[in-house]
């Protein structure tokens, strides 16, 4: 079930590299039993995908091809990847397509708040992919987005999960003036695999832009943040993360187990069992985050709603 892992690089399909990680999962073995979850297939569901193909729009639910994509969507929450769907940086765990950016579309914001009205959704999330190519890094389709769904779906909770802008203060003053009800950038993974996991990003950098938000917002912004399990890292060097994300102000934290999408992304060392996540929960409250979702399954917007009303009433 396991090797000293050797993988083809991605920059270079034809060769090998060492990820130095030692004994790994095989791409395509079976899983733990607590990854069977039904296929998605509601009827909201359908009405959702119906919605998304009809409009051209990107959801990171497919994008990143998330296990809970049929929950989220049932319940009327949703996550949509502006800017296109071709991502800047190259980080070793992620399914969104990198390379050369040609995405430009300036009514996306009300295209997306058309879809946000339509669904009737409560809880819409807003990502996008890493934009390093553009002058302002994206923060004006943010912008963008908030001020169309407020308009157009002024009872919708709007959360954004933007990049780290490079750490640049203005972009992410522009986005923190709009008031989005949470803010969240994930710093993904312990700061030892940085350069192994997340090529171009830095975790202190991250950590800054989540300190600054909390700073710039006040208490009308929840700040939240996300990790994943399962790509080497140790529960010691997880808590030890946590306290980081608590020391920059972050409220919320979810906690999640790395899926490999292909055998061109990173391998995953271990399945971390139910009853750690557990644990990790437990550990997390304890250091005073106002709400934790930690769980095999769990992702960034999994539960976004209820986490928020969550720690909006501590």
């Amino acid at each position: 079930m396991t090797r000293k892992h050797q993988t083809r690089s991605r920059s270079n399909p034809g060769g090998t590299r060492d990820l130095g990680l030692g004994e790994v999962i095989e791409f395509g073995a079976r899983k733990p039993r607590w990854f069977k979850v039904p296929a998605p297939g509601g009827e909201r569901y359908r009405e959702l995908r119906k919605e998304m193909d009809a409009e051209g729009l990107h959801t990171v639910c497919q994008e990143a091809a998330c296990p809970n994509i049929g929950d989220c969507w049932e319940r009327g929450t949703a996550t949509f990847m502006i800017l296109g769907d071709t991502c800047t940086r190259r980080c070793g765990f992620c399914n969104v397509k990198t390379g050369k950016p040609t995405f430009d579309d300036p009514l996306e914001p009300l295209r997306v708040a058309q879809s946000v009205k339509r669904m009737g959704l409560r809880h819409a999330v807003i990502t996008s992919v890493d934009r390093d190519d553009l002058p302002d890094l994206g923060a004006s389709a943010f912008v963008g987005v908030i001020r169309s769904v407020r308009r157009l779906s002024p009872g919708t909770k709007v959360e954004v999960l933007t990049p780290d802008f490079r750490g640049e203060e203005m972009p992410l003053a522009r986005v923190i003036a709009e008031r989005p009800d949470v803010f969240n950038h994930n710093v993904e993974t312990v700061p030892r695999l940085y350069p192994l996991a997340r090529r171009g990003s830095k975790f202190l950098r991250s950590c800054r832009v989540l300190r600054n938000a909390k700073e710039m917002g006040g208490p009308r912004v929840v700040t939240k943040s996300g990790l994943m399990t399962g790509l080497g890292e140790s529960r010691e060097e997880l808590l030890d993360t946590f306290g980081i994300l608590r020391e920059h102000g972050v409220q919320v934290l979810t906690v999640g187990q790395y899926l490999r999408p292909t055998r061109d992304h990173l391998p995953v060392v271990r399945y971390w069992h139910p009853d750690e996540f557990a644990d990790l929960e437990r550990e997390a409250y304890a250091m005073g985050f106002e709400a934790v979702a930690a769980g095999p399954l769990v992702r960034s917007s999994y539960f976004a709603e209820q986490t928020l009303e969550r720690a909006a009433a501590t």
